[in-house]
């Protein structure tokens, strides 16, 4: 039994210690760009604080809760007989549970939910890939919406083209799912090849494994892809829209006026930053202090505490509130039969 555990428990430690090393890089990132920005005022920071009104947080909660649901959609769509109230409860746990444990603890977390609602667990496992798989196309397309904006207000491109490396990945995943899912022969040679390269890093990855994930993979999700994708791009791409107005609402709330940041200056600001999300905890730091120096480059130095502040918003809610909420999610969940088997 020991020798069984010990290589268990060696991945569980080395997956904390990457965790760890990948939180600390992102802060020392984001004290760099603070130190770029400049010194923040941080009394300005608090006085910002103090122009938000009793109801503006209720509008926040409002859009954050649609959010939640369109982000949850690509679990509606791709896994068939999923309601949308349950995806967006079993995102939620997921969140959760990524915020308190190293992956695939949420994986492991959404399978058993799953399974509890009587969703095959291949089925289930095969939706949350799409539904990551969808996220990633949407996270690293950012920037193009970025270009657009810019060429919209006039913008200068010129330093923004290594941005384009983003796009290029997102039309990569694109293309690797449109390979697995064409037939059988080309999810085993996608699979293959994939474990051979990635096994000259990880010398623990069985190819043959990789081929017989790609050829499952397929088995679940090939009749529901068409049906599924495009209207998961949307409501993903509808959740990155809710979350640009969440921050749009929140530097209006702090009294950043549009004459200072405009619509366009934000939205440029956030679609540049965004692919830098997939940094631990959303990229908490590196991205809001990108995004700060953007907004401070084109409003001056007179945004920075108030973007500051609004910042800080924004992340309560759209990080603070969906963990406190999947915390109520996995009781739901807990309470209901079928967790109290999965709990046992």
């Amino acid at each position: 039994m020991a020798l069984q555990t010990e290589p268990t428990r060696t991945r569980r430690r080395r997956r904390w210690w990457t965790r760890l090393i990948q939180l600390a890089v992102a802060l020392v990132c984001a004290f760099l760009i603070i130190r770029v920005v400049g010194r923040i005022d941080w009394d300005a920071v608090r006085g910002a604080l103090g122009h938000l009104s009793w109801w503006q947080p209720l509008v926040l909660l409002a859009l954050l809760a649609a959010r939640q649901i369109l982000n949850a959609t690509p679990l509606h769509f791709f896994i068939d007989g999923l309601s949308i109230a349950r995806a967006t409860q079993n995102d939620l746990a997921a969140i959760l549970m990524q915020m308190i444990a190293p992956s695939p603890a949420d994986f492991a977390l959404r399978v058993a939910m799953f399974t509890s609602w009587g969703i095959p667990a291949a089925r289930g496992a095969a939706g949350t890939v799409m539904n990551t798989l969808t996220f990633w196309v949407v996270r690293f397309s950012a920037p193009m919406l970025g270009f657009a904006f810019l060429a919209l207000a006039g913008g200068d491109l010129t330093y923004r083209w290594a941005d384009l490396l983003s796009v290029a990945l997102a039309v990569g995943v694109v293309a690797g799912v449109m390979l697995v899912l064409h037939s059988d022969a080309l999810a085993r040679t996608v699979g293959l090849k994939g474990g051979k390269v990635v096994r000259r890093f990880r010398r623990t990855v069985d190819p043959e494994a990789w081929v017989r994930s790609c050829v499952d993979f397929r088995a679940h999700i090939a009749f529901r892809f068409r049906y599924g994708f495009w209207r998961s791009l949307a409501g993903t791409f509808g959740m990155l829209a809710l979350d640009l107005t969440i921050l749009v609402l929140c530097l209006r709330f702090v009294g950043v006026a549009a004459s200072d940041a405009s619509v366009s200056d934000i939205a440029v600001a956030y679609l540049f930053a965004y692919p830098l999300t997939l940094l631990p905890l959303a990229g908490i730091g590196v991205v809001d202090s990108l995004i700060v120096a953007a907004l401070v480059e084109s409003g001056g130095t007179a945004v920075e505490a108030p973007a500051v502040a609004a910042l800080m918003v924004w992340r309560v809610f759209t990080l603070g509130v969906p963990v406190l909420a999947g915390l109520g999610a996995v009781t739901l969940w807990r309470r209901t039969p079928g967790g109290q088997t999965a709990k046992a």
